[in-house]
């Protein structure tokens, strides 16, 4: 028999219409077909604003097991008004399902399930629509877990998920219908009679039942609004009306940026010494600042395991504390200056000690103690009379939950734990999913082993951390578990207006399973947090994005500016998240992160050589990095505008990655990422002015301003030589250049003067006689030289050594020419090659337009450019020498050198600098 029922399935004359976000719901669902043979199935969905919608299949309302035997109704008959459906689930079970005509919005159906055997039966997973491949839908499986719910995405692997602690059983479905358009059910279940509900399953003895209720609703867009609006929009149907009071109060937001709390014994050793009678906890927290930015909260526990042994309550031993709640006090008000809030504990269950008015007790101390907030022991709700107690004493006092709330308490908390009874949480966490602005903290006692994964799904799920010290235990492991901590908190602080943001779209599609993405959208920026299982470790393109036009990508986690990849004409953005050892699956060593944000062009950076230029007009300031940022590292801070900076000068020898981040207060809202490649030769000197001449001094001629275009041919070579300006136009200044390279006598002259004599005098002025150059001699270049002696000549004659680029300039010109002379070497124009020093002035012939001379071929010419490539220094010298070995081309190429071509000169000390083929020429500044 098949006969297609729906006027049972109708909802009344009235039509609700409710205003959701706009991917969320577009038409009005009005009822749902039923074709009955022989199971009781949906196939049609009715709208009240267009045709029915005919679904690619008929799906049972709901399946379940019983006794881990998959089931699903079959029909008995229809009741004569057409309202009502009996069924069977097999011999002596049977059941009705009951449209109820008086919901809205959307459509609710309850369903009852009668155990009518001698038998006990257990049933569970009761889900509509079933479980079929073929759809998501939400269910318990595997095996036995405090928590076991899974959601189950067509193709891919199930996913863990938390949800509340009153909806363990739920069952969730969603089906596509047309054009976007999707149909979403949701079963609770409400009751039972003879029988005893566990988490998953319920065990009916003879003659007893369960009732559940099925909700059912459409909305528009992606399979998670499905999620959205049953979980978040209808708070699982917990709730006619959400109550925002509390969150909608300024002086309890405060807790929704807070990421890290502890909770810590009144006797342990980190809060009090008791052999040294000496407060400890100051310096506890300050290793916490090292290792991860600091605890957010300190909250203090002297009551339980210890309470009850005599008549004193929970205040008192508050009371009793060293120093007493004058000296407490005065603690919290430090810790408050270093911006760590304290909490205090309440436990309810204390009613035998000492009889104290709860209420007024708990007031008394946060008075007494100018405590921030209340741990509210096995406690998974508040109360308003907790709550006005804490508002009569001040405002912003925090009721901190030991379980997490469920929604329909969830109005009446603002915080509260992932309990550590949870040994090992599933990926995602629902109840964050429903208030995104809950503040939740996942609690890690520090004996119950590795922490990575905890501290690792944390982050992907946008929530904080409560390190538990109860337990005693403190292995050797836990400061490399807290820097991992500091990792994860930074990304959460420096991104907490999204994190607390009502827009969380979990579980995006990725084209590698078990590596699981979160987006957080918000108006300016996006971060996806990526969380995998998959201990190969994945780098490429992982999930898709919309339009990103004038955006860009940075991995938060591994610092590094990310090319999108383009796949069949669409954009997917990579990701790279490391390895792990495949035996750490299913501990919590398991598991690996990255995180992605798409920021707008609001920063920007560019290395050139060792100066790196970077700036913005927004925020609020701008963070510079040597490395990773992290809590370990220090930054440089400036306030918006444009900056140039030698990376030398600033962080010395590093080489590799240099982060720059703007910030506007507390929050990232862009970064940049350069690379300074290692072996990456940087200028370390500068160029100090000398005193500007208005005239031509003696013995120089002068260099006009100009245009010029500097170029380089230069070679291969071991040793990198610097990134030049190549072909860039550069504006040259006026200055003067000696007509010559510095004489012997001239450089006597200034030994005169000043007594000038180095420390270190090996091979100095080696082919002098003794204080003097030989005879004959005055008119040669001096050698036997190094970098601080020609300085130190260049200080006392008023002048300074060229810069490369200036002794280019000065030697071509402007047009590119290869020799003084022009662009054909002539060999009776210079030393070429003749295995001897010659007079400066021999060769005058060889002069250039400027009236330089001796540019090529006698000596080489030290410049100013000082180099440090991380390994070692070296000077850049230019122009050639007298010597030319021939023997093998691995020699440094000698005799006359064409004007772009450089050379560099290693320095180890002055005695190995000091050569016979070295000299030099000085300039001056003009006016």
């Amino acid at each position: 028999m098949s006969t297609a029922i729906r006027h049972f399935l109708c909802s009344p004359i009235v039509i609700f219409y409710i205003i959701f976000s706009p991917d969320l719901l577009s038409q009005n669902l009005k009822s749902l077909e039923f074709d009955l043979g022989p199971g009781v199935n949906f196939q049609r969905g009715f709208f009240s604003d267009g045709p029915a919608i005919q679904f690619s299949k008929s799906f049972p309302v709901f399946s379940c097991e019983i006794d881990d035997n998959l089931t699903v109704p079959q029909l008995v008959n229809f009741s004569d008004d057409g309202k009502t459906c009996k069924f069977f689930l097999g011999e002596g079970i049977e059941g009705e399902i009951k449209f109820d005509n008086n919901f809205a919005p959307g459509l609710r159906y309850l369903v009852s399930i009668n155990n009518d055997t001698y038998d006990t039966i257990h049933i569970s997973n009761l889900v509509p629509l079933g479980r079929e491949d073929d759809h998501i839908y939400i269910t318990a499986s595997g095996p036995w877990s405090l928590a076991r719910t899974k959601i189950f995405r067509p193709g891919l692997g199930p996913v863990g998920i938390i949800v509340p602690d009153n909806a363990w059983e739920l069952g969730y479905s969603a089906i596509e219908l047309k054009e976007g358009l999707s149909l979403c059910l949701l079963s609770r279940r409400t009751g039972i009679e003879k029988a005893q509900k566990r988490r998953w399953e319920t065990i009916i003895y003879p003659g007893g039942s369960v009732n559940y209720v099925i909700y059912a609703d459409v909305y528009k867009g992606i399979w998670q609004n499905g999620l959205e609006l049953m979980f978040r929009k209808r708070y699982l149907y917990d709730l006619d009306k959400f109550d925002y009071s509390l969150y909608e109060r300024e002086d309890l937001k405060w807790i929704r940026d807070k990421y890290i709390i502890t909770l810590q014994f009144a006797w342990n050793h980190d809060f009090y010494d008791g052999r040294a009678q000496k407060y400890k906890v100051f310096e506890y927290l300050e290793k916490g600042r090292q290792l991860f930015g600091g605890y957010d909260v300190f909250g203090i526990w002297p009551t339980w395991p210890t309470l009850g042994l005599d008549q004193r309550n929970q205040w008192d031993l508050y009371r009793d504390l060293p120093g007493g709640l004058d000296y407490l006090k005065s603690i919290v008000r430090k810790m408050r200056e270093e911006e760590v809030e304290f909490f205090i504990s309440y436990n309810p269950w204390d009613q035998s000690t000492r009889q104290e008015n709860p209420y007024k007790g708990m007031a008394n101390l946060i008075a007494a103690t100018d405590a921030a907030g209340v741990v509210l022991d096995t406690r998974g709700s508040s109360s308003i009379e907790l709550q006005n107690a804490a508002d009569s004493v001040k405002p912003g006092v925090i009721m901190y939950s030991e379980g997490m709330a469920v929604p329909k308490d969830m109005p009446g908390i603002v915080a509260g734990r992932v309990h550590d009874a949870i040994f090992l949480p599933p990926p995602i966490n629902m109840n964050k999913f429903i208030k995104p602005d809950h503040a939740i903290y996942r609690v890690c006692q520090l004996n119950q082993g590795r922490l990575h994964r905890e501290f690792a799904i944390s982050l992907f799920n946008g929530i904080g951390i409560e390190m538990n010290t109860f337990g005693p235990g403190r292995p050797d492991w836990i400061e490399d578990e807290y820097k991992y901590l500091g990792r994860t908190t930074m990304i959460l602080r420096e991104n907490s207006s999204l994190f607390t943001g009502l827009n969380w779209i979990p579980l995006l599609p990725s084209r590698v399973d078990s590596i699981w993405v979160n987006k957080w959208p918000g108006e300016n920026k996006t971060v996806f947090t990526i969380y995998s299982l998959v201990p190969e470790g994945y780098n490429g393109a992982l999930f898709l994005l919309e339009e990103n036009s004038g955006r860009h990508f940075v991995s938060l986690w591994n610092h590094e500016e990310l090319k999108i990849d383009t796949i069949s004409n669409k954009l997917y953005a990579p990701v790279n998240v490391q390895s792990f050892n495949r035996d750490w699956l299913g501990t919590r060593m398991e598991g690996n992160v990255d995180v992605v944000a798409s920021f707008p062009g609001l920063l920007d950076a560019k290395l050139s050589g060792d100066s790196l230029y970077f700036g913005s007009n927004n925020g609020t300031k701008i963070l510079l990095w040597a490395g990773m940022p992290s809590y370990q590292n220090k930054s440089m801070e400036f306030d918006p505008g444009s900056y140039g900076i030698s990376l030398y000068e600033a962080f010395f020898r590093y080489e590799g990655k240099f982060v720059i981040q703007l910030f506007e207060h507390k929050e990232i809202i862009d970064e940049r990422v350069v690379y300074f490649e290692p072996g990456t030769p940087r200028l370390i000197n500068k160029v100090i002015s000398t005193p500007l001449a208005d005239k031509i001094p003696p013995g120089m001629v002068e260099i006009p301003h100009g245009e010029f275009v500097f170029y380089i041919d230069k070679e291969e070579s071991f040793i990198k030589y610097p990134e030049y300006p190549v072909n860039k136009k550069l504006m040259m200044k006026k200055f003067y250049m000696d007509k010559y390279p510095v004489t012997n006598d001239e450089y006597y002259n200034f030994i005169k003067a000043t007594g000038y004599l180095p420390a270190d005098t090996v091979n100095y002025l080696k082919n002098w006689n003794g204080e003097k150059y030989p005879e004959g001699m005055g008119n040669y270049p001096v050698v036997y030289v190094n970098y601080d002696d020609v300085k130190a000549y260049a200080d006392w004659a008023g002048k300074r050594l060229p810069t490369e680029i200036e002794w280019q300039y000065a030697a071509q010109g402007n047009d590119k020419r290869l020799w003084p002379w022009g662009d054909e070497f002539d060999s009776t124009k210079c030393n070429y090659a003749l295995d001897y020093l010659t007079p400066v002035n021999k060769f005058d012939s060889g002069a250039n337009r400027f009236g330089v001379v001796d540019l090529v071929g006698n000596v080489w010419q030290l410049t100013n450019d000082l180099y440090d490539n991380g390994s070692c220094f070296y000077i850049i010298i230019r122009g050639g020498s007298y010597y030319k070995p021939t023997s093998s081309w691995w020699y440094v190429q000698g005799g006359p050198q064409q004007l772009d071509k450089t050379q560099m000169l290693l320095r180890v000390s002055p005695g190995f600098e000091r050569n016979a083929t070295i000299g030099f020429r000085c300039v001056k500044d003009a006016e």
